[in-house]
């Protein structure tokens, strides 16, 4: 289930964005530090009463584990996305040329 991996990698963004490591994470929760890793993986999915644990202790909002519509899981997912989104400006010349100076500032 791809929405059960991508709430994993959140939860691993979020945590190493505050510098804790799982087992930290996981003892300020009161779970174990497996049961931490197998959330990050997205093999298990927490009960709603861990995931208020989980947003208190890393001091986010319970929406905030769901916001990763902005994340790719590999390069391969990452050049799909800018594919599509080419894809979507190919009949507007001007947006295209902004697009590419944009991707070439970005390169250097």
């Amino acid at each position: 289930m791809k929405e059960l991996k991508l709430f994993g990698m959140r939860m691993r963004e979020l945590r190493t964005s505050r510098k804790l490591s799982q087992e930290q994470l996981a003892e300020k929760v009161g779970i174990s530090p497996k049961y931490m890793s197998r959330i990050e993986t997205g093999s298990q999915f927490p009960s709603f009463g861990i995931i208020t644990k989980l947003a208190d202790a890393l001091q986010v909002e319970v929406k905030d584990f769901f916001e990763f519509t902005h994340e790719a899981g590999n390069i391969m997912e990452l050049k799909e996305i800018i594919k599509n989104l080419l894809k979507e400006l190919e009949d507007d010349k001007d947006k295209l040329k902004v697009t590419v100076k944009f991707l070439r500032a970005l390169a250097r």
